[in-house]
């Protein structure tokens, strides 16, 4: 049996039970070979979470505009995108192999648009940088939807909604970015207790939120004005939690994986779907 037989199997096996929706706020590439209260939880999140068909990542590090693509490719090869770290980092490999089957079906269920394959895509850091710590034996498929960087927030919220069955095809989502993420303002220290007020003012108000299941004000997230403005400076790293919510069932709500800050500016809040 080949690859592409064996995607076909995994496709057309009835799932056994809804795989969660998750959102990982992945923060600094340093956390691939960190072991800290972060990384633990990414471990543990492994162990209690049923095992999927595939993991569908949506990145805050794989940006096409104008455009959504879903990469297709059989054996994607990871991507050190990143720059100025030891060279550990480089060395680190983790040789999931992608789901084409399951990819195509995203092209089929999103009718709002047309998303596009990508057959050379591999896996960005946002990507295997948190599912190295969850599933370390790279045993499960994954595969990657783009951002379409030029369309507002509630486009991509939209566009998560028309993904939510694929949940109850075996395919786990994953949101990864960062709900504070401004590294004009972080500190080198990684445990720097000193994180401004108003990062802590818009995590905050981002969790009152999400435990209200109010996701239009998440949405709508700029509203908030000054505290959102300097949390979120590009919303690269914050759309990926609007596909997290996008998938949630109405049966659902969330609970918090990991709370707290690293680099003082960068919440790594994350976040898994439960039934309510």
């Amino acid at each position: 049996m080949n690859l592409h037989q064996l995607d076909r199997l995994i496709a057309a096996k009835p799932p056994s039970e809804r795989q969660p929706a998750i959102f990982i706020g992945h923060g600094s590439p340093m956390n691939i070979i960190r072991d800290n209260a972060f990384t633990q939880s990414l471990k543990i999140l492994g162990q209690q979470s049923p095992r999927p068909a595939a993991v569908l990542v949506i990145s805050a590090h794989w940006l096409t505009p104008n455009e959504t693509r879903v990469s297709v490719n059989p054996e994607p090869a990871i991507i050190h995108d990143f720059g100025g770290f030891p060279e550990e980092l480089y060395q680190q490999r983790y040789p999931a192999h992608g789901h084409p089957a399951l990819a195509g079906e995203v092209v089929k269920q999103v009718t709002s648009l047309k998303i596009h394959e990508d057959h050379e895509m591999g896996l960005d850091h946002g990507a295997w940088s948190v599912l190295r710590h969850i599933w370390p034996q790279a045993n499960i498929p994954v595969f990657q939807l783009s951002i379409d960087y030029a369309e507002p927030p509630q486009f991509h919220y939209d566009l998560a909604r028309q993904l939510q069955s694929l949940r109850d095809r075996g395919v786990l989502i994953l949101g990864s970015g960062n709900i504070v993420h401004n590294l004009r303002r972080i500190s080198w220290e990684e445990n720097d207790p000193h994180t401004p007020e108003w990062a802590q003012e818009f995590d905050t108000w981002a969790k009152s939120k999400l435990e209200a299941g109010d996701h239009q004000a998440l949405v709508n997230y700029a509203a908030v004005g000054a505290a959102a403005h300097l949390s979120v400076p590009t919303n690269d790293h914050y759309l990926p939690l609007l596909y997290t919510l996008g998938t949630l069932a109405k049966d659902e709500g969330i609970r918090f994986t990991y709370e707290g800050f690293q680099n003082a500016s960068i919440s790594m809040r994350s976040l898994q779907s439960v039934a309510a």
